[in-house]
């Protein structure tokens, strides 16, 4: 594929939408749509002729089952006879909205996929928060176990109140403000959630078979998507890189910190992507080409079994010996990063399993100012992994006991050095390969 080709700015991040109004960044926003769209319009798409809409209520219904019909990525509709699901849910009379958006609800629940979801007009414009602005919440990502159907802590964002009070990745959601969340929706789940700065939300956390309360104050959130520093060891200086998400600006960011540290003359580098939950698919291949000279980055697969790979194609800024850092919180885009670098033996991953999510989903906007989120493909990695619900191991396994995990959110400024665990045993493989190198 040429890279010069824009691509289009896909959602491959690990969770709903609407986790940026509980103080994450949303992937898409009216600037990025300019250049790469996000999100698509129905208008030119043209429905059945036989059906007569009685309502723009049932219009709706109708124009979801239809994106659905047309573009979801398993032709069986994970085994859901999808033809009955719209004789059941086009043929009822909708008095109004309300009505309406419960039906798509209920509609797009048998598929069984927690990541096709629709968003009322106030959710679908959340969607659309610029990715450079300021968001206000308790800075975790959320998303819905698709196994157990329990709300899941996919990772907390460093610097934000629910890092600080030591919420940590796969960390359960039992209540919100004492009300139980058993089969709750992500994006109701949200707006118990979001709330004024200034104001607390207590959300119950199960963790093993222990469960405690967590009182998170919210606050206004900035996110800083890219971190450096210098580690100065006897074998020379090692580039450290923290990455946060795969937002708009993530890839210029990364390219700047490299070419910083190569006048700085560093050894090697330590590429940090835990806790790290993803966000768009451009990103994530113009960052894998920031290390890889040539190559297949990651192979997007539709429906129809067609797949459009990403190649590397253009000059990598390094060659020097790397490591990537994941975790239980690195999942999406970071799992196409660390994936296509292990896969290629660019890069030595080090750290414990990675989420494990592979798919990809495209945002439609409905008529009425709504919008439907729809899986509509799966990346595998270059040597054809589908990592969906597996994640990946890392090439040296490195796990963090509660305590260390407690110790470096209690402490953050650990992070990233020799007293974090896993960025220490970095430090140890990288300085191997520097010195067999020589």
């Amino acid at each position: 594929m040429n890279m010069n080709k824009k691509i289009p700015a896909l959602i491959i991040g690990t969770t709903t939408i609407a986790v940026a109004t509980i103080g994450l960044k949303i992937y898409q926003s009216p600037s990025i749509a300019q250049e790469q769209p996000a999100i698509e319009k129905n208008s030119t798409e043209e429905l059945p002729d036989q059906v007569i809409w009685s309502s723009e209520s049932q219009a709706v219904v109708q124009e979801a089952w239809e994106i659905v019909n047309s573009r979801y990525v398993d032709a069986n509709f994970n085994e859901v006879d999808w033809e009955a699901v719209g004789e059941k849910y086009l043929k009822r009379p909708y008095a109004n909205q309300e009505e309406a958006y419960e039906a798509i609800k209920e509609m797009l629940k048998e598929l069984g996929d927690p990541y096709t979801r629709f968003m009322d007009p106030e959710e679908f414009k959340d969607l659309q928060i610029d990715t450079s602005g300021e968001l206000t919440g308790v800075g975790i990502q959320l998303a819905k176990d698709e196994e157990t159907n329990e709300l899941i802590v996919i990772s907390p964002i460093e610097d934000t109140p629910a890092f600080e009070m030591g919420i940590i990745a796969k960390d359960i959601i039992k209540k919100i403000d004492g009300q139980s969340t058993e089969g709750m929706d992500v994006h109701d789940a949200v707006k118990l959630i979001r709330g004024k700065p200034g104001t607390v939300v207590t959300l119950t956390i199960q963790r093993g078979e222990e469960e405690k309360d967590y009182p998170l104050t919210r606050t206004k959130i900035e996110i800083h998507p890219v971190r450096t520093r210098i580690e100065t060891t006897p074998n020379g200086k090692i580039g450290y890189i923290r990455l946060n998400q795969f937002n708009a600006q993530a890839a210029k960011d990364i390219e700047k910190a490299v070419t910083e540290l190569e006048k700085e003359e560093v050894r090697g580098y330590i590429l940090d992507l835990r806790s790290n939950p993803g966000g768009l698919l451009n990103a994530s291949v113009e960052i894998a080409q920031v290390w890889l000279e040539e190559g297949k980055i990651v192979s997007i697969v539709e429906r129809t079994g067609e797949v459009e790979s990403y190649e590397a194609e253009k000059d990598a800024l390094t060659d020097k010996p790397l490591i990537v850092l994941v975790d239980g919180g690195s999942a999406s885009a970071s799992e196409i990063v660390s994936g296509a670098l292990q896969d290629h033996q660019r890069a030595i991953l080090v750290g414990s399993q990675t989420f494990g999510k592979g798919s990809v989903q495209s945002v439609r906007n409905l008529q009425d100012g709504s919008g439907i989120a729809v899986t509509i493909a799966k990346y595998l990695t270059p040597n054809g992994t589908d990592i969906n619900k597996q994640g990946i191991k890392p090439n040296v396994v490195v796990e963090l006991t509660e305590e260390q995990l407690k110790a470096l959110q209690s402490d953050r400024d650990r992070i990233g050095t020799l007293d974090d665990p896993q960025f220490a045993k970095g430090v140890e493989v990288l300085t191997q390969e520097i010195l067999a190198g020589n």
